[in-house]
């Protein structure tokens, strides 16, 4: 795991070659825009919603759509979902303590040699001694959604913006 600090990244290039789509769910306050992107061996997908519980639901099934015709193991896919899902969690929980009106960010994107997922908050930052691996293995609460996330992914990297968290979630694949 790595924490960075960084500014806010610079916008993407709009000389892409990217279609949208808009879904919007009245009662979740949930936008799902879908971005295909013509670079070699890429994918990308973005979702913005409400920090409701409620929308978890809805990312989960957004996050399983994306990774379903991937050549990763089921059992890989179903802990990387339950990964971000506990992330999202963390999110609402200890970024936005609760509120249900917050923005979170959900960028998924295939690469040809891996998947990477990016989230985006607005709240609160984590202290950096609470992103920590445990040295023990004894298993007592909080912690434990961290080492579940960390068991899904190759890589998590915890990136502290100007405002708020961009927590960067990188699973290796098979060529």
């Amino acid at each position: 795991m790595r924490v960075f600090f960084a500014p806010e990244p610079p916008p993407l290039p709009r000389n892409l070659n990217v279609r949208h789509e808009l879904f919007c769910h009245p009662t979740l306050e949930a936008m799902i825009t879908f971005a295909s992107m013509t670079a070699v061996g890429m994918k990308k997908r973005n979702l913005e919603f409400s920090s409701h519980p409620g929308n978890l639901s809805l990312m989960r099934s957004f996050v399983r759509k994306f990774l379903d015709n991937l050549p990763i193991p089921e059992r890989d896919r179903t802990l990387m979902v339950l990964g971000v899902d506990e992330a999202c969690t963390n999110i609402i929980r200890h970024a936005y303590e609760l509120r249900d009106d917050q923005l979170i960010a959900l960028s998924l994107e295939h690469r040809q040699d891996c998947v990477r997922m990016r989230l985006r908050d607005y709240g609160m930052q984590p202290a950096a001694e609470a992103l920590q691996r445990r040295r023990n293995k004894v298993v007592r609460p909080g912690g434990l959604g961290l080492m579940m996330i960390r068991n899904a992914f190759d890589q998590v990297d915890y990136i502290l913006r100007q405002r708020g968290t961009e927590l960067v979630l990188t699973k290796r694949i098979a060529s």
